[in-house]
């Protein structure tokens, strides 16, 4: 079931409290500073669902550090990941997944009672507990939208993570975004349809924007209106609820000028393009494994 930020505000500010007195002396070590670790510790930094002094940002590059120190100086960023981890109830692994291995290759006890939630696209639970040495491990899959606010996420959880451990989850997920649990068998379409999904809406939203060119406008305000269309038509369907196919007929008149890009449009194989493009992802994701 998704939950989406925004829709009881009061109810969310009442969970944070409880999610604050549940983070009360605990600590959280973020384990890597790129863009998704920035949009998620940020996120939950800014709707209290932590405070920055419970907060370690493990982060070996210069440039990394830099956009810490700058953007965020309240969050204590440095490079040493044995005392940073040992320190911490909660471990945010956001590497790439070559890096997970390496990361993970400490002492049998170094993860011992620890909350291990891994960002890693296509590192699976079962590899994750492998490494991790126990079950107490969660996997996330976000999406870049995270970085305004506006991510969709989706998670999945092995065996030994907690209701509460859970809770904390949704919470700080919904800091940036709505939020999902699923099974994962689920995690490559999930990875298809919302990880790759920012791509195909971005090439959408280019093409509007040269065809809004040809007929005649500047670009700055071709690229603004199709921009702004996709935007609202998107925040729409979200918060009416009606599917999408009714709120296009709706837009169609008989005879008129959406019916006939519309035409275009499907003898074109727009519809087909971007099915076949979602079941290509989820089939190079289970390839990725």
């Amino acid at each position: 079931m998704w939950t989406k930020t925004g829709v009881k505000p009061s109810i969310f500010r009442e969970n944070s409290d409880v999610l604050r007195e549940t983070m009360r002396n605990k600590c959280l070590t973020v384990v890597g500073g790129g863009q998704m670790a920035r949009a998620l510790l940020c996120g939950m930094l800014d709707k209290g669902v932590i405070a920055a002094s419970d907060v370690r940002v493990v982060e070996p590059s210069h440039s990394g550090c830099d956009w810490w120190a700058k953007n965020r100086p309240d969050v204590p960023v440095g490079d040493n990941l044995a005392s940073d981890v040992a320190e911490s109830d909660i471990v945010i692994l956001a590497v790439k997944p070559y890096v997970i291995p390496k990361v993970a290759n400490q002492s049998a006890s170094f993860w011992d009672g620890k909350l291990v939630i891994s960002i890693a696209a296509g590192v699976t639970l079962e590899t994750l507990c492998s490494l991790i040495g126990h079950d107490r491990v969660v996997r996330v899959m976000p999406n870049t939208p995270s970085l305004v606010g506006a991510g969709a996420s989706a998670f999945c959880v092995a065996a030994d993570v907690a209701a509460d451990d859970k809770a904390w989850i949704e919470s700080s997920l919904q800091s940036i975004g709505v939020v999902a649990e699923v099974e994962e068998s689920h995690m490559d379409a999930v990875t298809a349809v919302s990880g790759s999904g920012p791509a195909y809406v971005c090439l959408i939203v280019e093409a509007m924007a040269d065809g809004g060119v040809f007929a005649g406008l500047p670009r700055d305000l071709a690229m603004k209106l199709a921009t702004q269309t996709v935007l609202g038509t998107a925040k729409m369907i979200a918060e009416t609820g009606r599917h999408p196919g009714e709120l296009k007929d709706s837009v169609a008149s008989p005879g008129g000028t959406t019916i006939a890009a519309l035409r275009v449009l499907e003898q074109n194989g727009l519809r087909r393009a971007l099915i076949d493009a979602v079941v290509a992802a989820a089939n190079r994701s289970r390839e990725l494994k």
